[in-house]
């Protein structure tokens, strides 16, 4: 069992990117991670830490697979804590051109992926009458309007809205809901090949200039995922730049909360 001073994470997506960084910060603070990723060959590195415990969760795989991995991993150290929505992917392309399908692909991963895991945990925070999910969005939610970012951005909006649904089901349960909407950080999340399976002639300035724009972007990005992922952590456990900051309030007040403090990652503070 865990002491009482110590939280147990279940962590998506940790072989890069802000996954691997929430890793170190968790374990840096004394808590207990349960590291999960699509491939266990991608977290190899993590075993061996007794802090640490390694398991194989791809978000797509359907709500049924999903729900027996966590009720496994709830076993481990006998609770969970901190669920972190954080696994995604970003699929670029242009909106017509990549239609329904790369749409319906998207929001296999950064939509019903988000919503598998946490309805698989859900009953063990319910039960404990106390944890908090944490849910990694984007700023792409609110600036949507670069050429071929739609797809992905129509994603995280859908996970801005459902967090915000979830943030008031839940709090009456003892269950705190934390939207983190990070701008443009070195997590290599754009590292998709372009859609160019069907090119439209009337778009192909647009999609070249915008093919073009991101496959520069990757790792010239201002933000520190590693100082991101520190703030994360200093929200859920209420230190250092949270420290006397409580994160329930009323929903006006929450949702400017969550606003400040978006900018501040958007900034790698």
């Amino acid at each position: 069992m865990v002491s009482s001073t110590s939280l147990v994470w279940l962590i998506t997506g940790t072989s890069s990117g802000f996954g691997n960084c929430l890793v170190a910060s968790v374990l840096a603070r004394g808590d207990r991670v349960i590291a999960t990723a699509r491939s266990l060959e991608a977290i190899n590195h993590l075993q061996g830490n007794p802090n640490v415990c390694v398991r194989q969760l791809d978000v797509t795989a359907g709500a049924a697979a999903i729900a027996a991995i966590i009720a496994e991993a709830a076993t481990v150290w006998g609770r969970l804590d901190v669920v972190v929505n954080n696994a995604g992917a970003g699929y670029l392309g242009l909106l017509e051109e990549g239609g329904s399908d790369l749409l319906r692909k998207q929001f296999t991963v950064n939509f019903f992926g988000v919503m598998d895991v946490c309805a698989a945990s859900l009953p063990y925070l319910r039960a404990q009458k106390s944890g908090t999910i944490v849910v990694i969005g984007s700023r792409s939610a609110w600036k949507p309007e670069l050429p071929g970012l739609g797809h992905y951005a129509a994603s995280k909006a859908a996970v801005h809205a459902l967090a915000e649904t979830l943030t008031t089901e839940v709090a009456p349960l003892g269950v705190r809901v934390l939207l983190v909407e990070p701008g443009a950080f070195r997590t290599g999340i754009y590292g998709q090949e372009y859609f160019t399976s069907n090119p439209i002639d009337d778009y192909e300035q647009i999609r070249n200039m915008s093919a073009s724009r991101f496959a520069g972007v990757s790792g010239t990005e201002k933000g520190d995922p590693a100082k991101a992922m520190e703030a994360v952590v200093d929200v859920v456990r209420g230190e250092g730049c949270a420290q006397d900051r409580p994160l329930a309030r009323a929903p006006s007040a929450r949702r400017g909360r969550r606003e400040r403090f978006a900018r501040q990652v958007q900034k790698g503070h």
